[in-house]
Parts: structure tokens; sequence; C-alpha cells
């Protein structure tokens, strides 16, 4: 594709390439009107948030000899795999008439806010799919006809498929008797860290090994 994608790692039999995002729209074009490759349909579109990528969270075998334990262990790798940029997007291409199927690694500029061009003018049904990524993850897509939420409500605050948002959120809604009308309210969920049970093989555990067979 005259240089402007390359070849990354997948499985065997599958195909996965990386633009870069001001390359986007010719290799789309050239994707779906190229004879001998025809991917006339874009069959997903989904976004990849690198934030915690290849980091451990927890140790179990290494951890102390107290009981449970949480130990962080940040290793961030020389490079994420979509560069420098946090986001990345990627496209589900396939050809119906080659039965062949092809993955588009997109990594976002990065900035204020992650932002690509829009794939409507090439694939129409690309429409939702970008309105899907822009309420979850928070990706802009440039040149978006309608570019609003589709899932969340109207009132929702941040995106929660990315990797730094609260797992309780940030508002919820309850019924308010006095007022009639459902209300948003800070979340009153305490949060909690969730332990996982530490992984030993020594003599404490002998007795019940024992008794088991």
């Amino acid at each position: 594709m005259d240089g402007r994608a390359r070849r990354i790692h997948s499985l065997p039999d599958e195909l996965a390439y990386e633009v870069l995002a001001e390359h986007l729209q010719s290799v789309c074009w050239l994707l779906r009107d190229t004879p001998g490759l025809d991917f006339q349909m874009l069959m997903d579109l989904t976004v990849v948030d690198y934030l915690q990528f290849a980091r451990d969270e927890w140790q179990t075998n290494s951890a102390t000899h107290s009981g449970f334990s949480r130990g962080r262990v940040a290793r961030p790798l020389a490079h994420l795999p979509a560069g420098d940029a946090r986001f990345a997007v990627v496209y589900q291409l396939l050809s119906i008439t080659h039965n062949q199927r092809l993955r588009l690694r997109v990594p976002c500029a990065t900035g204020d806010e992650p932002v690509v061009d829009s794939v409507i003018d090439v694939w129409a049904c690309a429409n939702w799919f970008e309105r899907e990524a822009f309420d979850l993850f928070g990706i802009l897509f440039r040149g978006h006809p309608d570019l609003r939420r589709i899932l969340t409500d109207y009132g929702f605050i941040g995106h929660p498929f990315r990797k730094d948002f609260p797992l309780s959120g940030n508002v919820e809604v309850r019924y308010d008797a006095d007022k009639k009308r459902v209300i948003y309210q800070p979340v009153s969920i305490e949060p909690r860290v969730l332990v996982p049970k530490v992984i030993r093989d020594d003599h404490r555990y002998a007795p019940a090994l024992k008794d088991a067979k």
C-alpha cells in the first residue's frame, strides 16, 4: 500500500496492518475499491486503550508471608504497540468477494483529545460505530456529521470504557419522592480494592491436601 501501512503482529492466518492517521482515508478507499482487494464491508470498529498495557498489577506467589497482599509492579514498556498514542482505533474489514478479513489499527493523534478522520464516506455503517467509540472511549472523528452519545444517558459524565474511568462511575440516579422525578447525585458507593487470593504451596496446606486425597 505504497508504504502507507505496515504489517503488525497477529495470528498466523490473520492480516493486520497499522496505518498512520493522516493516511487512514486514502488507505480505506484503496482497500475498498482496488480490484483484488474489494474490502466492501466494515464489520466492526472498536478502540484499544493502552493506558496500563503490559503492566503487572498484582503479586500472588511473591506476596508477603503475612497473608493477602496487593503489590504494584510498574514496568512500562519502552514503547506502546501504537507508538506514543494512548488510544488506537481498530477497523475489522471483510472482502465478500475473496472471503478475506483484514484488521487496521490507527493510532489516534496525541494531544488534548484523541482524533482520527471519519470513514463514513467509505463505509456508511461507520456512522453508529464511530458514535459508539466516541461515547465509550471519547474518540473524536473529524468529519462525522452527527457525533453524539449513542449508549449512555444524556447527562452521563466521562467515557466508561477508558481504563482510568472509576468502576463505580461518577454519578448515580434515583427517584426523589419530594421532587417527584429522577435526579442525579454523586456516587454513594464506597470504593474498595478487590484483592486476589495469594497462591502458596507450603506446609500449612499439606494436611488439607492429604485429606482431599
